[in-house]
């Protein structure tokens, strides 16, 4: 595992040291605590609790993702629309003591319905316990919030932001504008925001990339996020898919892990595994 992590490493396209803006400038430190930080995730994957999300490490790399996005478990990390689970349950196992891992959810103030806002309320009260039983540790180690309810002691506090395959539908539901303002707030100065998100080809037209189909242009979400007050720091591969054409006419739900055509062509989608995916990393323009 560890080899495999150092190869698939080498092909990010880091534009800074990880943790560079986190810890202080001394070499043997940042090596100390990168090793700490690698260590602890490997341990935490191999946990033979995590056999069934496993089996979609091959499609999401997480060990190289966190280490794009410049994770450490004593960073406080927000991840936006948290489903509870494969992100969550790796994300609660890895922020330390020092550490403060948060579910961001939906701005409920446009958009949504009264069923829909009352299902977001319940799942904010209900984050912390669900986290906590994976995690072994105690509910009152994680938060979760409303971005349109925003406590004041937050902005500003937060190290990183996880933005994982949200962005369609941030897009399609017009929305994005709202809560990509509100995580700005919420990050520190140096603070950075990690998107991973399916890729359409970029010729592909706006009908196909409007978020309807779950795929967006690179150039678009880079776009969007410049206008929005972000800096692209960096840009990695790591969870590129050739195999994925992005063009099919049911969008990213016709591949795993949803397969809508259910048994139709089955074992040609499984075959091509899950979306092929940007990831990208931004940085708070001053």
């Amino acid at each position: 595992m560890k080899k495999a992590f150092l190869l698939a490493l080498a092909a990010t396209t880091l534009a800074a040291p990880a943790f560079a803006n986190h810890h202080g400038p001394n070499k043997a430190d940042h090596e100390k605590m990168h090793k700490a930080h690698q260590e602890r995730l490997a341990k935490i994957l191999a946990d033979p609790a995590r056999a069934n999300d496993a089996k979609r490490d091959q499609y999401r790399h997480p060990a190289e993702t966190f280490e794009f996005f410049r994770l450490h478990p004593d960073h406080v990390i927000g991840e936006y629309a948290p489903g509870g689970e494969w992100v969550s349950r790796l994300l609660g196992r890895y922020v330390d003591e020092n550490g403060k891992y948060t579910g961001l959810y939906f701005g409920t103030k446009t958009h949504f319905s009264d069923q829909q806002k009352q299902g977001i309320a319940a799942a904010i009260t209900k984050f912390p316990s669900d986290v906590a039983a994976v995690s072994g540790r105690p509910a009152t180690d994680f938060n979760a919030f409303s971005l349109s309810e925003i406590p004041e002691s937050a902005k500003g506090s937060f190290d990183r932001i996880l933005v994982m395959r949200m962005m369609h539908n941030l897009i399609n539901w017009n929305i994005a504008d709202a809560e990509i303002k509100a995580m700005r707030d919420l990050l520190k100065p140096d603070g950075l925001l990690g998107i991973e998100q399916h890729r359409a080809k970029a010729d592909a037209p706006y009908s196909y990339t409007n978020g309807s189909k779950g795929y967006m242009r690179e150039a678009d979400i880079i776009n969007f996020m410049e206008i929005h007050g972000f800096e692209l720091v960096a840009k990695s591969e790591v969870n590129a898919n050739p195999k994925d054409s992005a063009n099919w006419p049911d969008g990213v739900w016709t591949l795993p892990p949803a397969l809508r055509l259910k048994d139709v062509d089955r074992a040609k989608y499984e075959a091509i595994g899950e979306t092929d995916r940007m990831t990208l990393l931004f940085k708070k323009r001053d």
